[in-house]
């Protein structure tokens, strides 16, 4: 889907005038109209203000350009898995489960790959196959470089 279209769709999903939105994105009505013709697209202060408007990511609003993935655990982020700063915007690197409230959930690990271990491992993906993945795998996220 284009981004005119994601515009589109979310501002009608909530119900909202291209005037109303304009005002509460503080664009005029035609940035608005532009933004939904394919004219012209936000620009970043634009797409993070709707960001938090809408309630989305802005991968999401962008079309979802690129496939994010948790930067501490590896898990796929989606909406309603990414993380939030403080103030409530999105914080696009991480799941919820990782960081939260501005902070960071797990600084171990071990810890982080007993966690998943315990929770992903079963008859057909053992124990010591799942931690092997893990102790290979996690290290080459961001948040566990060295």
């Amino acid at each position: 889907m284009e981004v005119k279209d994601i515009l589109l769709e979310l501002r009608k999903k909530n119900n909202l005038t291209q005037d109303e939105l304009a005002e509460k994105a503080f664009v005029t009505r035609q940035a608005v109209s532009r933004w939904e013709t394919g004219e012209t697209t936000p620009n970043v202060d634009t797409l993070k203000l709707l960001s938090k408007l809408y309630g989305v990511s802005i991968n999401t609003l962008l079309g979802a350009p690129r496939r994010l993935i948790c930067q501490c655990c590896g898990m796929p982020l989606e909406d309603d898995t990414t993380s939030r700063e403080p103030d409530g915007s999105f914080n696009e690197d991480y799941c919820k489960w990782c960081y939260t409230d501005g902070k960071f959930v797990y600084s171990d690990l071990g810890e982080l790959v007993d966690f998943l271990v315990g929770h992903t491992a079963n008859e057909n993906w053992p124990a010591e196959s799942a931690k092997k993945f893990y102790e290979e795998q996690l290290p080459k996220l961001n948040h566990w470089k060295k």
